[in-house]
């Protein structure tokens, strides 16, 4: 199987795009469409049937959802309404498009095409992909292996009210009007708490605001060695792709 089909779905919009699995690009111009409010599950699904129609897929379907997901359910989600969670969205998904979806955790998606296509190859040790969007996205990995779910967005840090993502997401920086040293402050301390928790060797930074990173990368000045995403906004339309035929095996693909 060369050619896989992903969506990444975020609390703004919803991305999708054919992917080949053997190089990681995307093998047609991706399609963006707006995330439906207040995002229910039905909502949600009509967008992904739209999507998917747009492109003319017939096949299998991997889907980054922002979430945690435990055998294809979601336990809780913050950007979506409140009614996604319980739901068993993998059997949704594929009743309703009439074809096998594989759900899995969108920052786990990004940092999976990272690791296996972008800046993360070849890395051992711990290393944290975190994307800052409209929330905030972490995955973790040990040797090349995943920790699934851990959501180190929804930490709270001495200080703080709420958890770091409320002050600290991309979409705060806007609303906000925050300079760059001013955001980048807040990253750095989000970042310097991750050092101490899980001291990795490698942080991968994504998300949209990843194609800024030349301005604001360089002020962070944290111990930890730290990179932008090589696959910017598209990693986790790849991640998704790669998760329809498991990880371990679109990883032996490109060896």
């Amino acid at each position: 199987m060369s050619t896989a089909f992903g969506i990444d779905i975020g609390g703004s919009g919803m991305k999708a795009a054919p992917v080949d699995l053997s190089t990681g690009q995307l093998a047609d111009k991706r399609l963006r469409l707006p995330t439906p409010k207040p995002g229910t599950p039905d909502q949600v699904c009509d967008v992904v049937q739209e999507l998917i129609a747009s492109f003319g897929w017939d096949g299998p379907v991997g889907c980054a959802f922002p979430a945690p997901i435990t055998n294809g359910t979601v336990k809780w989600v913050a950007h979506l309404d409140d009614s996604w969670a319980g739901v068993d969205i993998a059997g949704t998904m594929s009743n309703r498009i009439g074809a096998p979806v594989t759900i899995i955790n969108d920052a786990d998606a990004a940092g999976i095409a990272e690791m296996s296509h972008g800046a993360g190859v070849g890395r051992l040790g711990t290393v944290c992909f975190t994307a800052f969007g409209t929330g905030i996205g972490s995955s973790v990995f040990v040797n090349g292996n995943l920790v699934p779910n851990t959501e180190f967005g929804h930490l709270y840090l001495a200080g703080h009210d709420n958890d770091v993502e409320v002050w600290t997401a991309a979409k705060v920086r806007k609303r906000e009007n925050l300079d760059w040293p001013t955001w980048v402050g807040r990253v750095r301390e989000y970042l310097e708490h991750l050092e101490r928790i899980i001291s990795p060797g490698l942080f991968i930074l994504g998300g949209g605001i990843s194609k800024d990173f030349d301005q604001w990368g360089p002020l962070l000045g944290i111990d930890t060695e730290v990179v932008v995403a090589q696959m910017r906004n598209n990693a986790g339309i790849v991640g998704a792709a790669m998760a329809t035929v498991g990880w371990s095996a679109a990883k032996s693909e490109t060896s």
